[in-house]
């Protein structure tokens, strides 16, 4: 079976187009959201989810990159939780402890059917190519609750902001990788109550 999805957003803020593959060739696709840094954390977390992912995000710029950041966490949860269809054989949890020089992140997933976001720890206030640096937040929490899952994000260690935002954009890339992983053991959904979807 095949686990892609296609999600298209239009709000009066921002106009997305968004495809992803979870099984695709690692890092494919082309990102282009007019945030540089954004569209570099993007690259770097499809790479290390090993996903393929296809983003075209035109928004109100001029206000600042927060609808766009947001937006596209939305679509992107969106997208990964129709991929992820009825969640069965999946290894459901994934956990990843990414350093990057002297920042040091750490994630914990659980595809629960539950949203929820935890984030702890805090990037030091700026902006860098057009991404503020609190959106990194942001992101995390609008893509848990749309893709209905419970992410725990620790900011370790750091003091490059972006560093840090790297490390953590790594961090819940390959924790998503463990945790969207087939595990050929598993005969069914991998909960005791049945289901993983609500």
């Amino acid at each position: 079976m095949s686990r892609r999805a296609t999600i298209d957003r239009r709000t009066a803020e921002t106009q997305i187009h968004l495809e992803l593959e979870l099984d695709g060739a690692l890092g494919a696709g082309e990102r282009s959201s007019g945030i540089g840094f954004f569209d570099h954390m993007l690259d770097l977390f499809a790479k290390h989810a090993g996903f393929t992912l296809a983003l075209q995000a035109v928004g109100d710029l001029q206000t600042g990159a927060h609808h766009t950041v947001e937006d596209t966490a939305i679509a992107l949860g969106r997208a990964l939780d129709l991929a992820l269809g009825d969640r069965a054989h999946i290894a459901r949890y994934g956990w990843a402890v990414i350093p990057m020089d002297e920042a040091r992140a750490s994630c914990a997933i659980d595809i629960s059917g539950r949203p929820f976001a935890l984030v702890e720890g805090q990037v030091p206030p700026g902006r860098t190519g057009g991404f503020e640096h609190e959106l990194t937040q942001e992101f995390v929490r609008a893509l848990a609750s749309a893709a209905k899952i419970t992410v725990h994000l620790q900011l370790l260690a750091g003091s490059n902001a972006h560093h840090i935002i790297e490390a953590a954009f790594k961090a819940l890339a390959r924790a998503l990788r463990a945790a969207v992983a087939i595990d050929a053991r598993e005969p069914s959904v991998p909960s005791t109550k049945g289901t993983l979807t609500s």
